[in-house]
């Protein structure tokens, strides 16, 4: 059944394009439609489009996958807008106004336009956030209507690379869709992931992301600093690279054994020689792994707090910091932050507070939480509506029964496949139960074996060869094949000194035997 009605969103991420289409209910809550993701590292780098062909290629199979899902075309899409030229200047914007008179709206529209008018070098305003306004001696957020002979506004401009917009411009023209709007992603992540009172107390959110780390700071229910550290997960994989390691191998190690702080209790306990290994194909000292992850994520975190104390709120943030894109699954990665920032109230946003619904379950690892955020964002159909079509209301209504239908039944599957996978989880995890039940029985097996050797051998060393070779015997009844080899070698060892130290004693009785027969004669 084709979707008629539908909101279509991109993210150029710089591991993943990934697209989503859906509907927004009336309770604010989502339901998705249709999802659809392709790689792009090969294509984006620190958010930021470098090859517009491979670009163009992925973001047409995205869509058209879209598309598929929906058995509808698009014509239009929401993108998001992000990377590392984006950042967040102070401005103000000051008028005389002669004499006392009331500021209308009209006065506040001729600042905000003068604002925008602020010289930049290969620079260009994305996006607005109002501070405050100055009306005389008084900080308003609402000045119209207020008399003064003096306003001055204060603004903060999110501002990033004309090419930025530019690119992602020319990448749709390309792939034949239109643009229904820019969106700034980190406003939208910001929308989707806090909830009104960590933007009213103050907060400082920290999207961990690939290739970059945004930090959005909020107080009042004002964006107050934006910036984007061009650093973020792929430099610690890259840092593990430089153990002679390859990339996809270094990722697997971060994955399973990555930590992002290790204490000190736990850097006493730990075994100098401990090895990490993933399937067996390649391993790196354990301290080597958790000092290389460590560092790595210790710089990220003195360049999030270095941003969140030029914002000169790090002293304000009541509700603390809050967490989300794929680097916040980094284990301890609040207790990094929390160390760093002496800041207790850290919060991991792996999902939105935007509830999400529909036969597509999106991963709730804190990756998706920008584009739900693009998706609740947008507001036009972005439908490819064919004018000539005509539905009457019959047909419309049985469409929509069979949606209904398509609906509860795409539900059924992913219940089925949600229990499938933890049917699995949990066998697997049996099994790996049974494994180390087993490992631990063997080994317990193996060190009754070596002590009956053990004994064996301190018995012989007493000459007490019948009970040595009795040891023996029970080391060989546990029947462990590879100590089989030594057990034979022990018996065969006992044997000899038995066989050796009964010829002595023969031989030194009948010496013995000798001498008194000798003197027996004598006397």
């Amino acid at each position: 059944m084709a979707a008629t009605e539908f909101i279509a969103a991109i993210e150029l991420g710089s591991t993943e394009i990934t697209g989503i289409a859906g509907k927004k209910n009336a309770d604010g809550s989502i339901q998705v439609l249709a999802y659809a993701a392709e790689h792009s590292s090969d294509c984006i780098k620190k958010g930021a489009i470098y090859n517009l062909d491979k670009t163009t290629q992925s973001l047409t199979s995205v869509i058209k996958e879209l598309e598929k899902q929906l058995q509808a075309s698009i014509k239009k899409v929401y993108v998001g807008v992000g990377g590392q030229s984006v950042r967040s200047i102070r401005n103000t914007v000051s008028k005389q106004l002669g004499e006392e008179t009331k500021i209308s709206q009209a006065l506040v529209d001729s600042l905000m336009q003068s604002n925008k008018e602020v010289p930049l070098i290969d620079q260009e305003i994305l996006a607005v956030e109002v501070q405050e306004y100055k009306v005389g001696n008084s900080l308003l957020t609402e000045p119209v209507g207020v008399s003064t002979n003096f306003i001055e506004g204060r603004y903060l401009n999110i501002i990033g690379r004309h090419t930025l917009k530019s690119n992602i411009k020319q990448c749709f023209r390309l792939a034949g869709y239109e643009i229904a709007d820019y969106l700034l992603s980190p406003l939208v992540t910001a929308n989707a992931v806090l909830n009104e009172n960590e933007i009213r107390s103050g907060c400082a959110l920290v999207d961990l992301g690939a290739d970059t780390t945004t930090v959005s700071v909020y107080k009042n229910k004002i964006l107050r600093h934006l910036a984007v550290i061009p650093l973020g997960s792929s430099n610690i994989t890259k840092d593990i690279c430089s153990q002679q390691i390859e990339e996809e191998d270094a990722e697997q190690l971060k994955l399973h054994y990555g930590k992002a702080c290790i204490e000190a209790a736990d850097s006493e306990e730990e075994d100098v020689d401990q090895e990490y290994t993933v399937e067996g194909k390649y391993s790196i000292r354990a301290s080597v792994l958790d000092d290389i992850i460590e560092a790595r994520v210790t710089e990220i975190i003195d360049n999030v707090w270095n941003q969140i104390k030029l914002s000169t709120y790090n002293d304000k943030l009541m509700a603390g910091i809050i967490l989300t894109g794929g680097g916040s699954n980094l284990p301890d990665i609040e207790k990094a932050f929390r160390r760093t920032t002496k800041i207790d109230k850290i919060r991991i946003a792996r999902s939105g507070q935007i509830a999400v619904s529909g036969g597509i379950a999106l991963r709730e690892d804190g990756t998706q939480n920008t584009l739900v955020g693009l998706l609740a964002a947008g507001k036009d159909n972005c439908c490819k509506v064919d004018p000539h079509k005509q539905i009457n209301m019959f047909d419309q209504q049985e469409e929509d029964k069979k949606k209904e239908e398509l609906l509860k039944d795409q539900m059924k599957r992913a219940e089925e496949e949600n229990k499938r996978r933890a049917d699995e989880a949990r066998q697997k995890l049996l099994l790996q139960q049974k494994e180390q039940q087993e490992k631990e029985r063997a080994q317990k097996r193996l060190d009754e074996c070596n002590k009956y050797l053990s004994e064996a051998a301190r018995l012989k060393k007493e000459k007490s060869y019948r009970e040595a070779l009795e040891q023996v015997d029970l080391a060989r009844a546990m029947r462990i094949s590879e100590k089989m080899a030594e057990i034979d070698q022990m018996e065969e060892s006992i044997k000899a000194d038995k066989k050796e130290n009964k010829w002595f004693s023969r031989f030194r009785e009948k010496m013995l035997r000798e001498i008194w027969d000798d003197d027996s004669t004598k006397k």
